[in-house]
């Protein structure tokens, strides 16, 4: 049977070993980070354009087709 301890000391240990792994952790540097995100607003924008093009296209081709 679990006790409330059990469940406290694997909780606990559980911690220190996800904090011991985020140390190792390479994180990137700020300007990759904002480069990144540019990168990421650039490619949504494109993707949603996009997708409003064709969405603009279908109510024609529909609206064409319902008449």
């Amino acid at each position: 049977m679990v006790t409330p301890k059990d469940i406290f000391d694997r909780t606990k240990k559980y911690l220190r070993e996800v904090w011991s792994e985020l140390s190792r952790v390479s994180w990137p540097q700020k300007k990759e980070i904002i480069a990144s995100t540019a990168v990421v607003i650039i490619c949504t924008f494109i993707v949603a354009f996009f997708l409003g093009i064709v969405d603009i296209a279908l109510q024609k081709l529909l609206g064409y087709l319902i008449k």
